[in-house]
């Protein structure tokens, strides 16, 4: 699997992109194209109280299983994917939202061509 991210730098050219898109009417599915082979991603939002990034992956692409400290929204915005948490597959479709909670084990793959939007939540309490 390649993966590439079109918004890491966050002091450079790339995080001013983030800024323009504030304030504006944004359709998210727009904002991050397919890769032949690859899954590739943009970061829109990155704050201490959480973050937004879009993903895209070819089919038969995607994330190996893991966990994060924090819970993660995925929302399916085209295509079709599965996702595992803890053991148990949940077949997701545009529109599908999933929570992956904190610390719990999970992973994806692509069944075809498929775009989510993940927003992280962070527990800045222990910050």
């Amino acid at each position: 699997m390649e993966f590439n991210s079109e918004s890491q730098n966050t002091s450079g050219k790339q995080g001013r992109s983030r800024d323009e898109l504030r304030a504006k009417v944004l359709n998210l599915k727009d904002l991050v194209g397919y890769q032949d082979g690859s899954v590739s991603s943009r970061m829109i939002v990155n704050t201490r109280a959480g973050s937004i990034t879009l993903f895209s992956f070819d089919k038969d692409e995607g994330l190996s299983e893991h966990s994060a400290p924090f819970d993660a929204i995925v929302t399916i915005l085209e295509g079709e994917c599965e996702v595992w948490i803890q053991g148990e597959t949940h077949q997701m479709k545009e529109d599908d939202t999933i929570i992956f909670p904190a610390n719990i084990p999970h992973a994806l793959s692509a069944v075809t061509r498929f775009k989510m939007s993940l927003t992280m939540i962070r527990d800045t309490e222990h910050d």
